[in-house]
């Protein structure tokens, strides 16, 4: 599976007014917290590759934990990469065996998001500690085949939301917290 994303920075409450004159529908809001990794075997700033556990808590439901992987950009234009994600019981004890792999928590990043559907995209507006608000639009696509037309497509959602494709941020909320704290 591939995710394809564009993220800009944005003023949130324009762009929910401009979700709801284009009828996108509200999915819900969640805040995340997000823990990272360092791997003991390489480096994934050198690799382009991010390893996490993500807390998810969901408005009117219990929390969700998943571990996720994601690898290396795919293009030039868009965040498109793989990713692999699966649930896990418990964040604590996945936390522990990867410490006891010699993988190192190396940051935590906190985020506020309200999720809307619109044609297929899903349209995030976050709200980042430390960091500032963004806009992501994506779209999960099975093959590599499909990258092109998911990306230009999520470049018209941004722009029918009146913001520039031209101004998106590649940098992960990882690397621009990270960038803040340097």
């Amino acid at each position: 599976m591939y995710e394809v994303e564009v993220k800009v920075p944005a003023d949130l409450e324009t762009v929910r007014d401009r979700l709801a004159e284009l009828g996108a529908t509200p999915t819900g809001a969640v805040v995340q917290v997000d823990t990272y990794y360092d791997a003991p075997h390489r480096s994934f700033p050198e690799t382009d590759e991010a390893l996490r556990i993500r807390t998810e808590r969901p408005e009117d439901a219990p929390d969700e934990t998943r571990l996720t992987y994601k690898g290396p950009l795919l293009d030039e234009t868009s965040k498109s990469r793989e990713e692999v994600e699966t649930a896990v019981g418990s964040g604590e004890k996945v936390d522990t065996v990867l410490t006891k792999l010699d993988f190192e928590p190396a940051a935590t990043v906190r985020k506020d998001r309200e999720r809307f559907a619109l044609e297929g995209y899903t349209i995030t507006l976050d709200s980042v500690e430390d960091v500032g608000d963004y806009v992501e639009v994506e779209r999960e696509v099975d093959d590599e085949d499909a990258l092109e037309d998911a990306r230009e497509g999520a470049f018209d959602v941004l722009e029918r939301l009146g913001l520039d494709p031209g101004a998106q941020i590649r940098t992960s909320y990882l690397g621009l917290l990270l960038e803040n704290d340097a």
